[in-house]
């Protein structure tokens, strides 16, 4: 065998190294952008989980609040707990600094217990600078910064021994002027370490504690240890344990179906180079056919022309792979350079991490660029298993292949339908993913009947016109050949089809969503310290607030018809989960105007308080309508809260919020005012008088911020509302750009199939082009032939392919996106676009076969009879 392939099939290399560099070229791009991927995302989790555990250090247990903070009384009962060797108290929250040039930046403040940190968290452990008074990190008035704090405020990287250094932070409404006393270690986005006495004086968070780190003596049982205090009197309720490596754990499941559903949208370019192996190699055997068939007459089995075949498919995926994996190497580290962890998703902003190069991951996927040319070499490789040695040598081609019974097809189809109605596993479509794989095995699978089934009824239409019938009948005779032939565009088509319905619905519905959710006409937010996003941590607008009386003067202001507020907090519900975002917002009026409800509101029975919860909260809290939420009611009665009443909490409806993958809860605001006495909103949306400017209400309302809120015009952010959906929308589009390239290259691997396969027709069927010839037909004419076959034969992949695509677009939209993101969508099937795009690849699948066609017919067929003299 390795003399064949360094004789035999290395002339075929050296011959026509183009083509099979194009076969290459495909597995490695397949294996590139699903390798970088993978390594893009890999790297960015890894470095966000050593900024997590730098900063939370090595406890066993960690203690938090559902929402907010606690009462450090509670530091005081777990310090002298006889099982708890080490207790760390913490304060943390989001603020602002002020950089160079009066620009506004996101800093995490952090106050801590110095004296126990070194066995605890070293990372946070304060540094104090060379000259600097050792005691400095008890002083009030001192913070310690890390690396990335000193980038972010355009201090040098080290800080110099002769010049004294300042930061500006901001916690609400007042901004403070703290000299900067030395570093800090730890890694990850901008920390500020202060001691926590001094952060909770200045801070105005006296008593107040964010987490509490505990250190539990050698043997207790941390089960039972918990089970102990929750149960004990006294212990606070809204006061939770977690284990400290629950927000790493909680961001990698959060993320972890966007990271899967990007592997998989990068593994197409794969699947089609699959199709491109195919094409190429059956070009090959095609145009080697005489040769396969001498080596038969010589001696050469058919298993061993299957075994050299699957051999030369091997070497071209092993090439392809190898490079593939350099060159997603290599992506990954410019991608993580230049666009850093975050692909789009908003899960890892902020991270800058380094590339973790893996080697099972280069496995793994290496491997798949191999399997992929194997199962592309497969059908190449059983046909140079089945020349007819005898009539091969005679230059009379293979026999017709006879189609295959249709039973397979509806077989996959009615397991592709039962693996669709499959619940995820682990938050990951898998059954829904084979799902989509049986829909198109099945579809493929089908065409030989399909063709049976169109063509046996067309074929009396055109009985008398040669040209258009001899193109049908070989359609029609040759069905087998020709589902061979179309499988790729049948394929890529199919793919093409889906990802255009899934985009247009998605961006439909979001759309509708958008119309809904911001019905006012200016929308204004105190200047954060960052987002929510998607990381599920907590919302900058937590802290960041405007004051009553500030919504009041907003709309005294000229050309203000009215005004609406909203109010979000964060709420950790459950520790092995993202944090949840209550919404307090004004409900007047009907609660289908205000939301964009999945069906109808329910009435509020007496005594309860309604809520309305988005999509997410149904799948991951079991928040079902007509029923009570108990986790809300147990967050809401936590010791921060000035009221102990219990409440009720009826689920009254549930709403579409693609904004939030990690659930969402919204109440009117008079309920959210009466129970927590919280009257401070982060939002104010405001409806313009007829005729009023909006230039000149933005200047009053900046004006009014630096008036009363006691700071400058930039403490507020303003946008209008078509501000606000053209950059939705142009997110959005930027985010699915990938796609439309996607299709692009899977559609040209199916029209290089189209064209390497008539290619290959082409050369096994000279001598019956000759025959035409000698018959009368035209070179002219016998090209008008074969274009009638690529027309024919197209037509009949591209309606299989709508049909197909629309199928698969179901599945991704009812089923891979509900049970990836938790949000629903509604279908919307673009039928101009989408009959455009058959349309294009039925002309250029004609085009294709009649280019191939010339390229392989030329004058000399005529010649090719006298073979036979």
């Amino acid at each position: 065998m390795r003399a064949l392939l360094t004789t035999f099939s290395w002339q075929e290399l050296r011959h026509h190294p183009w083509r099979n560099a194009a076969a290459v070229l495909a597995v490695m791009l397949g294996v590139a952008l699903a390798f970088s991927v993978q390594l893009i995302n890999a790297s960015a989790l890894d470095e966000f989980s050593s900024a997590v555990r730098s900063v939370n250090g090595q406890p066993d247990l960690e203690v938090r609040a559902v929402q907010g903070g606690f009462d450090e009384a509670v530091f005081a009962q777990l310090a002298q707990h006889p099982q708890v060797t080490l207790a760390s108290p913490v304060l943390e929250f989001q603020g602002l600094a002020l950089a160079s040039g009066e620009r506004q930046v996101p800093m995490r403040v952090i106050g801590v217990d110095a004296l126990v940190l070194p066995t605890i968290a070293p990372a946070l452990m304060p540094q104090p600078a060379a000259g600097a008074d050792r005691f400095s990190l008890f002083a009030p008035g001192h913070v310690f910064l890390n690396a990335a704090a000193r980038s972010v405020l355009g201090l040098p990287a080290q800080a110099s021994g002769d010049t004294t250094e300042t930061v500006q932070l901001r916690s609400g409404a007042t901004w403070h002027r703290l000299g900067v006393a030395g570093h800090v270690v730890a890694s990850g986005t901008a920390l500020a370490v202060m001691d926590i006495a001094a952060a909770q004086d200045l801070f105005d968070q006296v008593g107040r504690l964010s987490r509490i780190d505990l250190r539990l003596a050698p043997g207790t049982d941390r089960a039972a240890f918990i089970d102990a205090l929750q149960k004990s009197p006294g212990w606070p309720a809204g006061v939770q344990f977690a284990e400290p490596g629950d927000a790493a754990e909680r961001v990698s499941n959060l993320s972890r179906a966007y990271r899967v559903n990007l592997t998989v949208l990068a593994l197409v370019a794969l699947f089609t180079g699959a199709f491109l192996v195919f094409s190429v190699l059956a070009l090959s055997v095609a145009k080697r056919a005489q040769q396969f068939a001498l080596l038969g007459v010589l001696g050469l089995t058919p298993r061993e022309r299957l075994r050299l075949v699957l051999a030369e498919s091997l070497v071209l995926g092993v090439i392809g792979s190898a490079a593939g994996l350099a060159l997603g190497t290599a992506l990954a580290a410019f991608a993580l350079r230049v666009l850093g962890g975050d692909l789009g998703g908003g899960y890892f902003e902020g991270v800058a991490p380094k590339l973790h190069w893996s080697g099972g991951a280069a496995l793994l996927y290496g491997g798949l660029g191999v399997a992929a040319a194997l199962v592309g070499g497969w059908w190449p490789a059983r046909a140079a298993q089945a020349l007819p040695e005898a009539q091969t040598l005679k230059g009379l081609g293979a026999a017709p292949t006879q189609s295959r019974s249709h039973w397979l097809a509806l077989g996959l189809t009615a397991l592709s339908a039962a693996l669709a109605n499959i619940p995820a596993i682990g938050g990951i479509p898998v059954a829904a993913y084979l799902s989509v794989a049986c829909l198109l095995v099945g579809g493929i699978t089908a065409l030989p009947w399909l063709i049976a089934l169109l063509y046996d009824r067309i074929v009396p239409a055109f009985a008398e016109r040669v040209m258009p019938m001899l193109a049908i009948e070989r359609a029609r005779r040759m069905r087998g050949t020709a589902a061979v032939a179309v499988s790729g565009v049948v394929a890529s088509l199919s793919l093409a089809v889906a990802l255009t319905v899934m985009v247009a619905s998605f961006r439909d519905s979001v759309t509708h969503w958008l119309d809904v959710v911001l019905p006012a006409d200016l929308y204004v937010r105190a200047t954060s310290g960052g987002r929510g996003g998607n990381s599920g941590g907590t919302s900058s607008t937590d802290t960041a607030t405007f004051s009553p009386a500030f919504v009041q003067a907003l709309a005294q202001l000229p050309g203000v018809a009215r005004t609406g507020t909203l109010r979000t907090q964060s709420l950790q519900l459950d520790a092995s989960q993202p944090a949840v975002t209550l919404i307090a917002r004004s409900l007047e009026g009907s609660a289908s105007q205000s939301l964009p409800l999945v069906g109808s509101a329910l009435p509020v029975p007496a005594g309860q308080i309604g809520i309305y919860v988005s999509e997410p909260m149904v799948e991951l809290y079991g928040a079902k309508p007509g029923a009570a939420f108990a986790p809300l009611a147990a967050a809401l009665s936590a010791p921060a809260l000035p009221t102990k009443a219990t409440h009720t909490y009826f689920v009254a409806g549930v709403w579409r919020d693609y904004a939030r993958q990690f659930g969402a809860i919204t109440m009117d605001a008079r309920d959210y005012e009466r129970i927590t006495g919280q009257r401070d909103v982060s939002d104010i949306s405001l409806w313009l008088a007829p005729g009023a400017s909006e230039s000149a209400v933005q200047a009053a309302v900046r004006a009014l911020a630096a008036r009363q809120a006691g700071g400058s015009p930039d403490s507020v952010e303003i946008a209008s509302v078509g501000q606000i959906r053209a950059t939705s929308l142009r997110i959005f589009d930027r985010s699915f750009a990938v796609t439309y390239w996607l299709q692009a290259v899977a559609i040209a691997i199916g029209l290089f199939g189209i064209a390497a396969s008539f290619s290959a027709q082409v050369l096994a069927r000279r001598k019956e082009f000759g025959l035409l010839a000698h018959l009368g037909f035209t070179r002219r004419q016998v090209l008008a032939v074969v274009a009638g076959e690529g027309a024919a034969w197209t037509a009949i992949g591209a309606v299989a392919g709508l049909v197909l695509g629309l199928a698969v677009s179901v599945v991704l939209v009812k089923v891979v996106n509900p049970q990836s993101f938790h949000w629903t969508m509604d279908l919307l099937v673009p039928w101009a676009r989408l009959i455009a795009l058959c349309g294009a690849v039925v002309v250029a699948g004609t085009v294709t076969a009649w280019l191939a066609g010339r390229a392989a017919a030329g004058k000399d067929v005529v010649l090719a009879v006298k073979e036979d003299w």
